[in-house]
């Protein structure tokens, strides 16, 4: 059993090595026109400026984060090496995954000149780079800190140690999606507005000033972003029930407990190669047939994973007790949890199924009738995903508190692998969702660069279905943020007696209800925060749009030679992103710091009311954006009068209040989830001493 973290640094490898090659697939391919490259090359440096930018502002949190783990806790300068380890492969993912988003661009133009059948999966393999690259570093992260901190040096307590890995991975995961989400959000909601509502004039328009804002904030925000969320998702799923082993169990069922999440995630990162490689269409694909492509690789790696989490379950854990099988029915049981979750998102965001086209036809009565549709369509989807959600909980807990009912915690520990089981093909599923970005941008760059319209319509189709598999991806990483949170916080509980200290849950206890209380508070003026900064970046975005319409003469009508000022759009987007994202950002961690020198017990009700309130809101906000995004698509398809018409107006602003919802506010909120979990779980020792 000891060769398994070794093994999982291999796979971490394989992963990083596909990753390396569908990069030189994606840079082969012809980037097409000059025209098309100088977009392309535009995007790029923006994103790379912004990132620049935004990581240095990151480095000043992690570097006083890093030196209050050195000086606070036991091995403390080991812990913050883990924990800058985290933060700076976390940004890595990131910087990898935009390079090749921003190369991916115009070649997925290029190539819709021949058809969604060529251009689908040249954008699939663009986003495969970042899947690959996220789920490799993240593994390879993880493997190394166990193998050096477990197995190589002698601690006292090293999965104190191991742990703060995540939490450099959460810490700019967060930054990473507000900030990026802010940026993308003020440069979408402002060309949206005064270009198409206003102006009257196409999306992506090079008349337009935001538009190049617009596109690389599909970068920064939409892969890097996401990108640095889904690392320390798939870094918190595993180190969650490895926090849980190494604080609750002993003998030699902790050793297996132990291993057992390495090994799924080295298998299940087997399996998503495997995917990868059947995401393909024939000539004169459907949209149905694009779909079933991109879901093909998803549900190849999956069935390969509930077949190695049977295998290695019955290895680990057969020697331990007769009733193995309830550690890989816990794993299945997140998996298809993870799945059935991601299909109800497709249900309520896809243009092919009724909420969608219902809050299409809300849009000939108004936008008040639009926004009133897509907020319902939201808050009713989530009521499948918490029951799938506590169907998944109780059918992990109950699987391994049967194959083991003397051993206290075992049921919880079901809990956390069955957060892996929703992640263990993270690659082909990270691949699904970053190919939605690119196709968006192909889009951009095909109005800009003034191609034929065919292409157009080919791209909108590839980017309608990017909305719907990027809903898909988000209800992994939302789903999966409650089974990691539950395991978190049971390992909280247990570090706290660890430490010597007590620790009591009860609602009947004053300090627990408080926290209580104001753990279910903080979700919405998170919300709330994220959306005010939205609004006040689109608002400079706005009025710097309208006044270039307005003073630059013959901008409006497109008269030869005459180019708007693209730069200080961009420029406004970075400096709002970068002063926004710090105040809700820093409530992540600042919240659970100062509740939990004040009491530990509040800080327990504190993240219990965080984990609940958060994953409503989290799940209500994704599907009512990503609906309200493809029911505008489905009406720039040609219902109800198309481009131009009264309902697309209508559809144009329900589209604007979504676009926060679903890129800023709500996956943001599966990281504040964990953060918070994984900051009272390190710093622990701190409270009590």
């Amino acid at each position: 059993m000891d060769f398994i973290p070794y093994l999982s640094a291999l796979a971490a490898v394989a992963g990083l090595v596909l990753a390396l090659y569908f990069f030189g697939v994606v840079k082969q391919a012809s980037p097409g026109s000059e025209r098309m490259v100088e977009l392309m090359n535009a995007i790029q440096e923006g994103s790379r400026a912004f990132l620049r930018r935004e990581y240095r502002a990151i480095a000043i949190f992690v570097v006083i984060l890093a030196v209050a783990i050195a000086v606070a806790l036991p091995n403390g300068v080991l812990s913050a090496v883990a924990y800058v380890a985290g933060a700076a492969f976390s940004a890595l993912a990131g910087f990898i995954g935009m390079t090749v988003a921003t190369m991916a661009n115009a070649r997925t133009a290029e190539a819709a000149k021949s058809g969604a059948q060529v251009a689908l999966p040249l954008a699939f393999r663009g986003g495969a780079v970042m899947g690959f690259s996220v789920a490799g570093l993240s593994l390879l992260g993880v493997a190394i800190a166990y193998i050096v901190f477990v197995d190589v040096l002698t601690l006292d307590n090293p999965i104190q140690v191991v742990t703060t890995y995540s939490l450099g991975a959460s810490s700019i995961a967060l930054f990473a999606r507000i900030g990026g989400g802010i940026y993308t959000k003020a440069a979408d909601v402002g060309a949206d507005l005064v270009g198409k509502v206003e102006a009257g004039i196409p999306e992506d328009d090079p008349r337009n000033p935001a538009t190049i804002a617009d596109n690389v904030g599909d970068n920064v925000g939409d892969v890097a972003g996401m990108g640095a969320d889904l690392f320390e998702s798939y870094a918190g799923s595993l180190i969650a029930p490895i926090a849980l082993a190494g604080f609750a169990f002993t003998g030699p069922f902790q050793a297996a407990a132990l291993l057992y999440p390495l090994a799924i995630a080295t298998f299940g990162m087997f399996a998503a190669i495997i995917g990868a490689f059947t995401v393909k269409t024939g000539p004169d694909a459907s949209g149905r047939d694009l779909s079933a492509a991109l879901h093909r690789g998803t549900n190849v790696a999956a069935g390969l994973t509930v077949l190695l989490a049977l295998a290695l379950g019955y290895w680990l854990f057969q020697p331990i007790t007769d009733r193995w099988w309830g550690f890989p029915v816990a794993v299945i049981a997140g998996l298809l949890a993870g799945l059935a979750i991601g299909k109800l998102c497709e249900y309520y965001t896809s243009d092919h199924y009724q909420p969608v086209k219902d809050i299409a036809a809300a849009s000939e009565t108004g936008s008040a009738t639009t926004i009133l549709s897509g907020i319902a369509t939201g808050k009713i989807s989530v009521t499948g995903s918490v029951l799938l959600v506590v169907v998944a909980i109780a059918a992990a807990y109950g699987a391994t508190e049967f194959a083991l009912p003397d051993l206290a915690n075992s049921g919880i520990y079901g809990v956390a692998i069955s957060g892996i089981g929703m992640l263990a093909t993270l690659g082909v599923v990270v691949a699904t969702d970053a190919y939605g970005p690119i196709a968006d941008n192909a889009g951009g760059i095909a109005e800009m660069a003034h191609l034929d319209p065919k292409v157009r319509e080919v791209t909108d189709e590839l980017d309608a279905l990017g909305n719907t598999t990027a809903a898909v991806a988000k209800g992994f990483a939302i789903g999966s943020a409650v089974l990691t949170a539950l395991a978190l916080f049971v390992s909280f509980q247990e570090s706290i007696r660890a430490s010597g200290g007590e620790i009591n849950l009860s609602i009947a206890d004053v300090d627990v209800f408080i926290g209580l209380f104001l753990g279910a508070m903080l979700p919405f003026l998170f919300a709330a925060l994220t959306m005010n900064a939205v609004g006040r970046a689109a608002n400079q975005m706005i009025s710097e749009v309208r006044r270039q319409f307005r003073e630059i003469p013959g901008l409006r009508e497109g008269k030869e030679g005459v180019v708007p000022e693209y730069a200080k759009c961009v420029d406004i987007s970075t400096g709002a992103a970068l002063k926004e994202m710090v105040l809700p950002g820093s409530l992540a961690v600042i919240v659970p710091l100062v509740v939990g020198f004040i009491s530990v017990d509040a800080l327990g009700g504190l993240l219990a009311g965080v984990l609940v309130t958060g994953f409503a809101i989290a799940i209500y906000m994704a599907n009512a954006g990503g609906a309200w995004d493809n029911a505008k698509k489905s009406i720039e398809g040609g219902l109800y009068g198309g481009k131009g018409s009264d309902a697309h107006k209508a559809a144009v602003v329900g589209d604007t209040v979504g676009d926060p919802f679903k890129d800023t506010s709500g996956p943001s909120m599966n990281i504040l989830i964990k953060l918070m979990s994984i900051v009272s779980l390190v710093l622990a020792p701190w409270f009590i001493a």
